[in-house]
């Protein structure tokens, strides 16, 4: 067995692609699936064999074991990806994850669905972002061309819903609806190819209900007034209800939001 062998041996597939991205067990099986982070899709179609120690993806046909994961996820060398798996091998694991972990990694593409950069998700609610450079490696900064997340459904759609975070947008994908976000939070700021995108198009809003999310609807409201046919306010409310993602985890369904959706129209 090579070193290389040997130091695969030693970890948990799962939990080292688990690091990048959610992966859910296939019945009673050892494989699990998930969202590719290799291309933009709605349907899993990301597969990992845990007693095989391989991935591939049905979608873009990427695969390989989890060296060639780590080198291509991460924008690093053989060697480099090695010694991460040595280290993580030897390294205690805190509160079930690795410290340096990630827990999500949120794709950012342009109209066309290619990549632009990411949002990356650690633990303590720690974003950051990256996106490749001109040798292709990880540069982990704030990307310099902003655009909303999931910028080619939204184009492709006349009714988007505006939440706060991309844990957000994905739950309302989840449940069939479009919906977009722009990184850094409730303080970031809305920039004008924001207004452009959502321009012509049924925006409703819905707001994180803590003072940075209220501010931040406003600030968005005030700029798609008059760029847009209807804009909507919804605030999804309810007993320790702060985001959408609440609202739907207490156990309202799809029929109760689309009862709502009527909102309070903004006007001039």
């Amino acid at each position: 067995m090579t070193d290389a062998e040997q130091v695969k041996a030693a970890v948990d597939i799962i939990a080292i692609i688990g690091e990048h991205l959610a992966l859910k067990r296939a019945g009673a099986t050892d494989r699990y699936v998930g969202l590719c982070p290799f291309h933009e899709e709605k349907t899993p179609s990301f597969t990992v064999d845990k007693n095989k120690g391989l991935y591939c993806c049905f979608g873009c046909r990427a695969g390989g074991d989890v060296i060639k994961f780590l080198m291509e996820i991460e924008g690093i060398t053989f060697p480099e990806a090695i010694a991460r798996l040595a280290q993580r091998a030897g390294q205690p694991e805190q509160n079930g994850q690795q410290s340096d972990g990630i827990e999500a990694i949120y794709q950012y593409t342009d109209a066309q669905g290619e990549p632009l950069y990411q949002v990356v998700r650690k633990p303590g609610k720690k974003f950051l972002q990256r996106y490749r450079d001109g040798g292709g490696r990880w540069a982990w900064k704030k990307y310099p061309g902003q655009v909303l997340y999931h910028l080619r459904e939204v184009l492709e759609n006349p009714i988007v819903f505006v939440v706060e975070g991309e844990r957000d947008v994905e739950t309302l994908r989840e449940h069939g609806f479009t919906a977009t976000t722009n990184a850094g939070g409730a303080n970031a700021p809305w920039l004008p190819q924001f207004t452009a995108a959502l321009a012509g198009r049924e925006v409703i809003l819905i707001p994180d209900r803590d003072g940075p999310g209220y501010a931040r609807v406003k600030r968005i409201a005030r700029a798609l007034l008059g760029k847009v046919p209807r804009l909507v306010y919804l605030e999804l409310e309810g007993d320790g209800i702060k985001d959408v993602t609440d609202w739907f985890n207490a156990g309202h369904s799809e029929l109760e939001f689309i009862a709502q959706f009527d909102g309070e129209e903004v006007s001039q």
